[in-house]
């Protein structure tokens, strides 16, 4: 190998650090796949070296422009930029590997010419058959070289008559293991028996992922690979490649699988299934990154909140931990609220306003010309919720004017009781006092003298007070709230609730 590694944090000394992000477009960005672009890019900027993004759609049955496009839309929400890449441009593209049959061709020609590689006539029942039949007798199942033995003649008479074939990497039979020191696994040594010569070349004239991705990796000098644990039984075919290629390997990370809360691998079951879906729910990015950064990674044991920056200046593969990650959506919801609460209320409003707008409370403009009514919503909510999604829920009777929808169990228990109608009575001719004061605080010591006028708890007065206003025995803090929705909206509210009233 040529990297001489400079010590603990996985960099290399003398050479220039690429690292690629390589999704495959079939589906949405989730959960692994946004960490290992995180730790790519965190690498990268932490070592002063090139972030690539690479788009591996060579499986044209299930990847779609939809969903690079979503792939890409997701990583420059969570604020991972790449300096090369389909929309980037750079030097060793194309970044489309749909666009580098080319290469392909040209690579595997090198290898013909090198004696690295043979056809294979064997059928698919062919193959099927000799598994069973290995399997059975309980020796080895992996392909049985019988094409290697084949004449140059036989060959080239097969190949002329247009026989369907693959290509095989011819391995080294004097060889007893691939070994190679993973970044984060330590030393791995794998016996040559397990791997067979694996196809570089199907029938159909398309190539496999072992093949294509060294090919790609090489040409694009990626000196690092940090990739998910999954790929960690491709990586010994993949050094076998790039020896057959006489190109020197790159540096290799694997990272741990994210589990559940459960132990079981993440998935569907355990929440939000993409990284658009947890923006639609309403966490941050800053949020979400910070916390995928802890997936797997620590700062310094101790330290959960940090920033990019933060990030960027300390990551190192050292840190990187064996273990698996547990995903743990309570933490994430806590980490979020955390960010909340520092955005302040203008920042807030910029990041609430989709809410608002898609949910038919209110449009842009409104949110314009009402900027500061808007803001005051803040310090009320803030403390109350762990996602933007929860916000439209909790203030929805704000936007009402002077009517509300009122919960029906909170009316039979707050409204319907003997006493209410008099509650009502009382703060309306209280509130009608065009004298009063129409802020929290006044509002408040004026409210206040209901329950000894009337002889009543003060639990009985609010809670029926906070469902006429409100509509619910749950909200806001009602001082606050009466004051955004002003006089006249509370004073219709209450004389609206009177016809429930016992």
């Amino acid at each position: 190998m040529f990297q001489r590694f400079s010590g603990n944090d996985g960099s290399l000394m003398n050479q220039t650090i690429r690292v690629r992000f390589a999704p495959s477009p079939t589906g949405k960005l989730h959960i692994g796949g946004a960490r290992t672009a995180l730790y790519n890019w965190a690498f990268a900027r932490k070592n002063g070296g090139s972030f690539v993004l690479r788009i591996e759609d060579t499986d044209t049955e299930r990847s779609t422009p939809e969903n690079t496009a979503q792939i890409i839309r997701s990583l420059r929400w969570l604020g991972l930029s790449w300096d090369e890449g389909p929309d980037a441009g750079g030097s060793y593209g194309p970044y489309l590997q749909s666009e580098r049959t080319a290469v392909y061709a040209a690579v595997l020609e090198q290898l013909k010419a090198r004696g690295r590689v043979y056809p294979c006539f064997c059928t698919p029942e062919e193959l099927e058959a000799r598994r069973e039949a290995a399997q059975a007798e309980k020796r080895y199942s992996g392909y049985d070289r019988s094409c290697r033995a084949l004449s140059e003649a036989e060959v080239a008479e097969r190949l002329a008559r247009g026989t369907a074939h693959t290509w095989r990497l011819k391995l080294p039979l004097d060889r007893k293991t691939v070994d190679f020191d993973d970044l984060v696994f330590g030393q791995i040594s794998v016996p040559m028996e397990q791997l067979d010569d694996f196809i570089l070349l199907r029938t159909d004239g398309t190539p496999t992922y072992n093949f294509v991705v060294c090919v790609d990796d090489a040409q694009m000098r990626i000196s690092h690979v940090i990739r998910g644990d999954d790929h960690l039984s491709n990586t010994p075919k993949q050094i076998l490649v790039y020896e057959a290629m006489d190109t020197p390997p790159p540096a290799f990370a694997h990272l741990s699988m994210i589990l559940g809360a459960d132990g079981k691998r993440l998935s569907k079951r355990h929440g939000a299934a993409s990284v658009e879906d947890w923006r639609e729910e309403g966490y941050l990015s800053d949020a979400l990154v910070n916390y995928l950064a802890l997936l797997g990674w620590s700062l310094d044991g101790e330290t959960s909140i940090m920033s990019r920056a933060t990030l960027t200046s300390h990551f190192s593969l050292a840190r990187v931990s064996r273990n698996p990650a547990v995903f743990d959506p309570e933490k994430l919801a806590w980490m979020n609220q955390v960010y909340l609460k520092a955005l302040g209320a203008s920042a807030f409003v910029d990041a609430w306003e989709p809410y608002l707008v898609h949910d038919g409370l209110a449009t842009a403009g409104d949110i314009a010309e009402r900027r500061a009514w808007f803001e005051a919503v803040y310090p009320l909510v803030v403390e109350r919720i762990h996602t933007l999604g929860e916000v439209d829920e909790k203030t929805a009777y704000l936007f009402g004017g002077g009517t509300v929808a009122l919960d029906e169990e909170s009316v039979e228990k707050c409204l319907e009781p003997e006493g209410s109608l008099a509650i009502l009575e009382a703060a309306l001719a209280l509130l009608g006092d065009e004298a009063l004061c129409w802020d929290a605080e006044a509002l408040e010591a004026t409210l206040r003298t209901i329950p000894e006028l009337l002889g009543l708890k003060p639990r009985q007065v609010f809670q029926a007070l906070r469902v006429a206003v409100c509509g619910n025995r749950v909200s806001l803090p009602l001082f606050e709230s009466m004051v955004l929705l002003g006089r006249d909206a509370c004073v219709e509210r209450l004389e609206r609730a009177r016809e429930f009233a016992g």
